[in-house]
């Protein structure tokens, strides 16, 4: 018996001489001790947490070399690797976690809507819940400060910008005719369905260098990466029906979209000012393929639309009205891939095929134009550490586009041209601390129409001063081949240039938003030509130049009052050019000096419904009267909209949904057309140019169909 206690002390002694003693003391980068932080061996149980001095200590028998592990949320883990025999006596800093919540945003010109963005300003599902946006992507983000009012056109005017000078993106890949082909004084809209994405980014300036061809600012969208699952999607409207199926498999899905859309039926009941002898008609498809790898996933995008109509127009130099016939087809590919390739590098691999084919007549000429694009995009990334993230790419951009004109009065006349454009960036997201980061970007372009290169530095720095609000600034030099309607009479010209200048403030706390920003930016080498339309004898140069500043104000609150949510925009835009057929440098009459938005939305328990609001105000635009000296020297009265919405919950699954725009009638005043002779007077008559309908009454049942019954249209609320 004494014996096997002889033994038992005996080991019991060696074991104790084994172990060994971990100790030491964990702080923040200014020193304060950080309690309950977690600290162990890794692959082993031995370990503890610190107290409230931040103090720790735990013994271990293991030997050698081993990996010490210090934990803290909010906090980068701090891994040391070493003999077990030193970790005595350590001083262990904490670096803040660059990637938490609280941390500093890159976010100066930039509006963001999905789910994984840290400060979303908008929701994708605002798209088809605000009053004033019928369903259209474009009509939500005119709510938005930066934006300008022209509601005869539809497109987005950015900040002094044309709307040619906007670029719209899917999954990074570059879309090159994004709006359906209209008529003067008939808004276009998006060709593009709403419910496919997930995820908006809208850069009105200042953006990435890895975007380029755009003067003004970006749009992003992003198909959703993968359908929670399978469902049908049902519309039935007062202008035409849409439908959609989804379809999931282990490793895959397919969501498909189709709609038609007639306008004949609604203007029965509700006649406009166009004398139309074929009202617009179009018939559209969608489809996105996504297939789910190990350490990737490959997305196939592809939509086709189809739409005609033909009218007569009213003009007050054609006594018998201007004729108008439109005959469009669209076809659009968009493939992806993105993945890792180890726990540090990510590549993205994508091309965009465009075919467009558009037939006008316009009286008795007749133009045809055929459009073929493709966008190759390639870029890789390099993740350092939390704190450095490095990105580089190159793309290659191809349009090749032909236009055919024919009238009785000349012989069939072919012209066109071939707009390549090669480019490469890098880019840099460095993160100094959580308060502090920088993204710092060089672009190259060359264009083989002009035989020109380009580079194109992109800076932004963010600082958080406070726990919920943050300063940024950026800067950025933006390059932009002129539009087809110029290239296709002249080639011997050269990139159009504008430079930003922007300081955002930005506090976001508890379910409100606030933005302000100012913004400046300077163009040159602008299009410039000295006759009313061009054609081959036009003389066109790069002579043309202005610029734009401003003032942006975003307001969202969904806090303050129970069951409501509602968001108000400003924006104080100064800008004036000296361009395409400008007598001298002015306000261009797309441009609104003061433009406000208000949006709201409320649900009512009782009525299993939510009741909107979207009010829209701009002041006049100019325009030139021949009667009274000048250029561009009057401006229109101030427009005014109020759109109303209801949404009726008939049950979880199915939804009645009422518009209308413009619900007070506004007498709405877009611009002035003017004879082309004065009268026996001496005066020039004039005709106001109104929109094409004062109102515009919407309504709709949605039906979704869902395979577990747990997605529904309270989603779409």
């Amino acid at each position: 018996m004494k014996s096997i206690i002889t033994i038992f002390l005996l080991a019991l002694s060696i074991q104790l001489q084994a172990q060994s003693t971990i100790s030491g003391v964990v702080t923040d980068a200014k020193g304060n001790p950080i309690p309950e932080a977690n600290v162990y061996l890794e692959g082993t149980y031995d370990g503890s947490t610190t107290d409230k001095s931040g103090v720790f200590s735990f013994t271990s028998s293991e030997t050698g070399s081993q990996t010490l592990v210090v934990s803290f949320l909010s906090f980068e883990t701090f891994t040391m690797t070493g003999d077990i025999s030193s970790m005595k006596d350590l001083k262990v800093k904490l670096r803040d976690d660059v990637n938490s919540l609280d941390a500093v945003v890159l976010s100066a010109g930039t509006f963001e809507a999905g789910d994984n963005s840290k400060v979303n300003v908008l929701k994708p599902l605002d798209v088809v819940t605000t009053a004033s946006a019928l369903g259209d992507f474009v009509g939500a983000l005119q709510t938005l400060p930066g934006t300008t009012t022209a509601a005869e056109d539809g497109r987005l005017f950015v900040r002094g910008g044309e709307a040619e000078e906007t670029q719209i993106f899917i999954d990074g890949i570059r879309v090159f005719t994004p709006y359906s082909p209209t008529t003067n004084n008939v808004p276009t809209r998006g060709r593009y369905s709403p419910f496919l994405f997930d995820g908006i980014t809208f850069s009105t300036g200042g953006y990435s260098a890895e975007y380029g061809q755009a003067l003004s600012s970006v749009l992003l969208l992003n198909t959703i990466n993968e359908p929670d699952q399978e469902k049908t999607d049902i519309g039935i409207m007062s202008v035409g029906a849409t439908l959609g199926n989804t379809q999931k498999w282990e490793k895959s899905s397919l969501s498909v979209n189709a709609s038609y859309i007639n306008l004949a039926p609604y203007l029965e009941v509700f006649q406009d000012r166009n004398d139309w002898k074929k009202p617009f008609e179009t018939a559209a498809g969608e489809a996105v393929f996504r297939r789910q790898f190990d350490n990737g996933l490959l997305k196939l995008y592809s939509a086709f639309d189809t739409s005609n109509f033909e009218l007569t127009q009213e003009d007050i130099n054609l006594s018998e009205g201007l004729d108008f016939k439109l005959n469009n087809k669209n076809l659009y590919f968009n493939g992806s891939y993105t993945g890792m390739l180890n726990d540090t590098w990510t590549i993205f691999g994508g091309m965009s095929f465009t075919h467009g084919n558009t037939k006008v007549r316009i009286i008795d000429n007749n133009i045809k134009d055929v459009e073929n694009s493709v966008h190759a995009k390639f870029k890789l990334k390099k993740r350092f550490s939390n704190r450095f993230k490095l990105y580089f790419g190159a793309e290659y951009f191809a349009t090749d586009f032909t236009e055919t004109f024919s009238s009785p009065f000349v012989d069939e006349i072919d012209y066109g041209f071939n707009n390549n454009i090669s480019a490469a960036y890098t880019e840099a997201d460095i993160f100094f601390s959580k308060e502090l980061a920088l993204k710092a970007g060089l672009r190259g372009e060359y264009s083989e129409l002009f035989n020109e290169f380009q580079l194109s530095p992109r800076l932004s720095l963010a600082y958080k001063v406070s726990d919920k609000s943050q300063l940024s600034l950026a800067y950025g030099d933006f390059y932009q081949n002129p539009i087809n309607d110029v290239l296709k009479f002249n080639q011997d010209l050269r990139s159009q240039n504008t430079k930003h200048y922007i300081l955002n403030y930005q506090h976001n706390q508890d379910g409100r938003i606030f933005r302000a920003e100012a913004y400046y930016k300077d163009y040159d080498n602008l299009v410039k030509y000295d006759n009313e339309f061009i054609d081959f004898d036009t003389n066109i140069t790069n002579s043309g130049y202005g610029e734009a500043k401003g003032i942006d104000l975003f307001w969202r609150d969904n806090k303050s009052i129970k069951n409501m949510d509602y968001w108000v925009s400003y924006s104080l835009l100064d800008t004036e050019r000296d361009y395409k057929n400008f007598e001298r440098s002015a306000q261009p009459n797309f441009a609104n000096t003061h433009n406000v938005s208000v949006v709201g939305k409320y649900w009512v328990d009782k009525w299993k419904s939510q009741i909107g609001l979207a009010y829209a105000f701009a002041s006049g635009r100019t325009y030139t009267d021949p009667n009274k000296g000048g250029f561009l020297n009057q401006k229109t009265k101030s427009f005014n909209s109020l759109s109303l919405n209801w949404a009726y919950l008939i049950s979880p699954q199915k939804i009645l949904y009422l518009s209308v725009n413009n619900a007070l009638g506004f007498n709405n005043v877009n611009g002035y057309q003017y004879a082309n002779t004065p009268d026996v007077n001496g005066q020039f008559n004039r005709r106001a140019l109104r929109p094409a309908a004062d109102q515009f009454f919407f309504v709709g049942f949605f039906w979704t169909i869902s395979e577990d019954k747990t997605s529904n249209q309270l989603d779409n609320l």
